[in-house]
């Protein structure tokens, strides 16, 4: 399934992800949201925001991203190094 068809996620955001090889659920699920985010951070995205971050892990596990528990984003801010 395309990136594009998941919860919290469109196709301005499926552009963004597969200029770093994500297309798929299956890519963006093999990879995790906090080392795409690395990914993209290196490629220095214009318009690349923490809710990104927030949204790809929503929608890896199927929630909206406003939702995320605060241990979540802090867990995901550790591991895409920006603690």
């Amino acid at each position: 399934m395309s990136v594009a068809r998941l919860r919290n996620l469109g196709p301005a955001s499926a552009r963004m992800l597969a200029t770093v090889g994500v297309r798929t659920a299956a890519d963006l699920e093999a990879l995790g949201a906090a080392e795409v985010y690395r990914r993209l951070r290196e490629t220095g995205a214009p318009g690349l925001s923490r809710n990104l971050l927030w949204a790809m892990e929503g929608a890896l596990l199927d929630v909206d991203w406003r939702n995320l528990p605060p241990e979540i984003r802090t867990r995901l801010l550790a591991e895409a190094g920006e603690a």
